[in-house]
């Protein structure tokens, strides 16, 4: 999968591209419909203010959030999606950094290994998995975040 990475707002402290790069690595170990070569996904390193909107408009949710997902395609055609061909959208996604910021401040982590944790529960998100409509889709979801981190060397964030 490939990465259309934006950054807008946030620290230049870190490497946030690589740190992107990593986790969608460790995504795709984890949800192996991910690794498909022709899929570009984007992701937008923003403000509060922008995920604010976004999440008006799209989701008419009048408030930032820490991630938002956007998938372009369904679960059923990400999964027959063949190897070969031309790219394909996954979908976009959106961190929002204030928000990010005081979480991680909160559970007492680096930004970095909270935003790791967001790209991949995102990108999980994108391949159609979710944590609403059930526990236990939402269980699922968590043990997938939870090996994707571990293969980052990052600790269990529940």
């Amino acid at each position: 999968m490939n990465l259309d990475i934006d950054i807008d707002g946030w620290p230049p402290s870190s490497d946030w591209p690589d740190l992107a790069e990593r986790a969608a690595e460790a995504a795709q170990q984890v949800a192996p419909e991910l690794a498909n070569q022709r899929l570009t996904a984007s992701l937008l390193f923003t403000l509060d203010e922008d995920v604010h909107t976004l999440n008006r408009e799209w989701r008419s949710k009048d408030t930032a959030t820490n991630v938002l997902s956007f998938p372009m395609l369904t679960r059923e055609e990400l999964l027959g999606l063949a190897p070969e061909g031309g790219p394909e959208m996954l979908g976009d996604l959106a961190l929002a950094y204030e928000t990010c910021a005081r979480e991680a401040a909160e559970k007492g982590i680096p930004l970095a290994d909270h935003a790791a944790h967001l790209i991949v529960h995102g990108l999980l998100h994108l391949a159609g998995h979710d944590h609403v409509h059930s526990d236990e889709e939402a269980d699922a979801m968590e043990r997938l975040e939870i090996k994707a981190l571990a293969i980052m060397g990052l600790s269990d964030p529940y």
